[in-house]
């Protein structure tokens, strides 16, 4: 018989929820979802990043998002001046190093993470992790011949 580690227990109760879509476009705001051509909303989300080294962020941002596709579109830029303006006091040598946004975290927890009433493991445990993370390239508008006609890409 075969007995899982905890890594792997750990994996299977994470929660998975969205998808996720860092926009590196200064210039695209994306009002269309990029995979159904709907019309995006505008809402809030909680969101987990990981800073390297080992250093949480929980950023309550608004975000384009897609119902239909559960796709949210956050802007790169935004993002970075968030995380640089939040640590540039505090902590200023983590300002610049590499990030990954993780998944979101439900408002009441995003609260009392704030408030230094969650540790780091208590956030990880209560976050849903994304489903997955797309990646689109914008193709610029214009006429092109049927033969160059460029391909929608996306991850």
């Amino acid at each position: 018989m075969k007995t899982k580690s905890s890594n792997q227990l750990k994996a299977n109760k994470l929660k998975k929820k969205y998808r996720f879509f860092l926009n590196p476009y200064p210039d695209c705001a994306f009002t269309k979802c990029p995979k159904c051509e709907t019309k995006t909303k505008v809402r809030k989300f909680a969101l987990v990043i990981h800073i390297e080294p080992q250093q949480i962020f929980l950023l309550n941002k608004q975000c384009k998002y897609c119902p239909y596709c559960e796709l949210i579109i956050a802007k790169k830029q935004e993002i970075e001046a968030l995380m640089t303006i939040g640590f540039s006091q505090d902590n200023p040598q983590i300002v610049g190093n590499n990030y990954l946004v993780m998944g979101t975290i439900e408002r009441q927890d995003w609260k009392q993470g704030n408030q230094g009433a969650l540790s780091s493991n208590d956030i990880l445990d209560r976050m849903y992790i994304f489903k997955d993370q797309w990646d689109f390239e914008v193709i610029p508008a214009g006429w092109y011949p049927n033969d160059e006609l460029p391909e929608k890409k996306n991850k």
